[in-house]
């Protein structure tokens, strides 16, 4: 860390001895005249030293490093708004299947409640990641990505403040909504993805980027 040294304030002049006799000693007025400059500059001494003590302290403090994967997170435990559309048995089935066997957390975000449609619909801390079983697979055009996370295919798709993530290899479509609060979206659905495996059969027209 950066030291500051302060400056010495300046001593009063005094007599010198007098090397013999008749020397005449300092005149008053010139001794009164010293006295006062040393007291003027002792106080303009300390001012510079505040003056390069503050232009060397920081002006904010440091930055509180972010959340990561292994620190918790304040979050809200207050039920996520999701919509519950009506589901055929097969789907239903799936879906019951796959929230019963959803963990407890991702990664650090802890499980809540939703506001319809647990057999169907999770989510996970605040801002809420979500987890939508049972909708429709994305048509793809052939020239877009698609990744394998953990043994599941997903497409992604961005919109407003989020990267959707949308399963392209199940029987059953299950759909993850990242919010861009959280960096890299495909980490967030690697436990999400082992319970897909068990949970959710394969299935549908897989496209050729999650074969092999």
């Amino acid at each position: 860390m950066d030291q500051i040294t302060s400056t010495s304030s300046p001593s009063v002049d005094r007599d010198p001895p007098a090397k013999g006799p008749g020397r005449p000693g300092r005149d008053p007025a010139t001794r009164k005249a010293a006295l006062i400059a040393t007291l003027v500059a002792v106080p303009v001494t300390a001012a510079v030293g505040g003056l390069a003590f503050a232009r060397l302290a920081p002006g904010t403090p440091a930055a509180t490093p972010g959340p990561t994967a292994t620190a918790a997170r304040a979050q809200s435990g207050a039920p996520v708004e999701m919509a519950a559309p009506a589901l055929g048995a097969r789907p239903a089935t799936v879906c019951r299947a796959l929230m019963s066997q959803l963990p407890g957390s991702v990664r650090d975000l802890r499980q809540r409640p939703v506001t319809a449609g647990a057999e169907q619909n999770a989510a996970y801390g605040d801002p809420p990641l979500t987890v939508a079983c049972g909708g429709a697979e994305p048509t793809l055009p052939a020239t877009d990505d698609v990744w394998t996370v953990n043994g599941v295919c997903w497409h992604a798709k961005q919109e407003a403040g989020a990267t959707v993530l949308t399963t392209v290899d199940r029987e059953t479509a299950v759909t993850v909504t990242v919010p861009g609060a959280y960096e890299q979206p495909l980490q967030w659905v690697a436990p999400i993805s082992d319970t897909i495996v068990a949970s959710v059969p394969s299935g549908g027209d897989v496209p050729s980027g999650c074969e092999g």
